[in-house]
């Protein structure tokens, strides 16, 4: 067995083989139902070790991989070199550029938490512990997607370890055929240690959530459908059904019952977002009601994501326009009386400045979608080889009708509905981006 002997003399952070005390710790992911198994993992500390370790492989032949947080992965690594960039942690806010500099192994919040002492806020996802670059390189479509876009519009510049372990700047005017892929082209372009992105002021918030009973869904799902063709465009809103699992974490007044939550941000007057929200409101009386002024460091609550680790699976596609035909569709796949493994079935409402591409373009897929659909299993991982793909299948079979013809790159195997993440044009950029800066294949083949 090879004991990594050359690979550890040039690397600060730690080398682990699989027999190796803290191996299964280190590559172990968000995802608890991923179980990561390659032929080493490195630890990166810096730049230069992530340097190091995709010259070794490519000399010995190892295909590379990188995690994180390990929130995207969904299926399980068995072979190669995993490069880990958790430790690359670095955080520098410039209030005057309003530019943050964000490492590899950072997440949501903690750059939320320290732009909002700043008074400002990133285009953040809607979890906060998320990381960031590999949300960024994916897109990104968060809280405030409808009045400011896709997340990774607001990147400036990239530093990014290439298939030949040469660290380069990718930016509009640096490499500028890399930075348009990196801005949503997801995976094998290289590996990304650090990205500066622009921050957005935001003097105030009105945001939160809305929870509202099991006899209350139908009415609650129709208007929200009804509220979407009219939205304001400052405004993003989306809704998902929810089945609490009868289990003590979950609190007894909501233990083992349906609810359908409504999700409301809007980055403007107070008085005039609670005048925005009030539709939303009179749609039915709220179970709970946590919708109102919001600091920029709590953008979290508006979705609420559960914290920590866990079994997760979860699957997406984009939507086109959506009607009334649609929410009986709906309904009637993933609504209460639907037989049916998910515990969340999200609609997020896009549009507005998710279809308005930067100036210079990037390779973010999707930006005809009008709205989201994610679903979420229970979290039995003995589900979700077989079962949960098929049960998916067959939602997206009954919503075939809506189902865009292209989605976006962030969404989990989104191959189930049937839909790229890419223009067939865009994909063949995207191949030759790939070709130019990793030509042996070093980071794999992309999906």
């Amino acid at each position: 067995m090879t004991d990594f002997t050359e690979l550890r003399s040039a690397l600060t952070g730690p080398v682990l083989a699989p027999t190796d005390p803290g191996f299964a710790e280190e590559v172990a992911g968000t995802n608890l139902a991923v179980i990561q198994a390659p032929d080493v993992a490195v630890g990166a500390a810096s730049a230069a070790d992530v340097v190091e370790a995709v010259r070794y492989a490519a000399a010995n032949a190892l295909p590379v991989r990188v995690q994180s947080t390990g929130h995207g992965a969904h299926a399980p690594i068995t072979d190669g070199l995993l490069i880990t960039t958790r430790r690359l942690d670095r955080l520098e806010i410039d209030p005057e550029t309003r530019v943050a500099t964000i490492g590899a192994g950072v997440v949501w919040g903690t750059v939320i938490d320290a732009a909002a002492e700043q008074a400002l806020a990133p285009v953040s996802g809607s979890s906060r512990e998320v990381g960031v670059v590999g949300y960024l390189v994916g897109g990104g479509l968060g809280p405030l997607a409808r009045s400011h876009g896709f997340s990774s519009d607001y990147v400036r510049s990239f530093t990014v370890v290439t298939g030949a372990g040469e660290l380069i700047e990718a930016s509009a005017t640096e490499n500028a055929d890399l930075f348009w892929a990196l801005r949503g082209g997801k995976s094998a372009l290289g590996i990304v240690t650090e990205v500066r992105l622009e921050l957005v002021d935001v003097p105030s918030l009105y945001a939160g959530s809305l929870l509202f009973e099991q006899q209350h869904i139908e009415t609650v799902v129709r208007g929200w459908v009804d509220f979407t063709a009219q939205a304001p465009a400052a405004v993003t809103t989306s809704i998902v059904a929810l089945r609490f699992p009868p289990i003590d974490a979950v609190p007894e007044a909501m233990r083992g019952k349906s609810f359908v939550a409504l999700r409301f941000a809007f980055p403007g007057d107070l008085v005039e977002g609670e005048h925005l929200a009030a539709p939303l409101r009179a749609l039915a009386p709220a179970f709970t009601d946590a919708l109102g002024p919001l600091p920029l460091a709590q953008v979290g609550l508006i979705h609420n994501d559960p914290p920590g680790p866990a079994p997760a699976w979860s699957n997406g596609t984009l939507l086109s326009a959506i009607d009334q035909d649609f929410a009986t569709a709906f309904l009637a796949a993933v609504g209460p009386t639907a037989r049916t493994p998910f515990i969340a079935s999200e609609l997020r409402h896009l549009g507005a400045a998710t279809a308005v591409d930067v100036a210079e373009g990037s390779a973010v897929g999707g930006r005809s979608g009008a709205y989201a659909l994610t679903l979420v299993g229970a979290p039995e991982p003995s589900l979700f080889a077989t079962f949960m793909p098929e049960s998916a299948t067959k939602v997206y079979e009954a919503l075939r009708p809506w189902i865009n013809p292209e989605s976006t790159a962030n969404f989990a195997d989104h191959s189930l509905a049937g839909t790229p993440s890419w223009s067939e044009e865009a994909a063949a950029r995207l191949a030759e981006v790939r070709a130019k800066y990793d030509p042996e294949a070093v980071f794999g083949v992309a999906p």
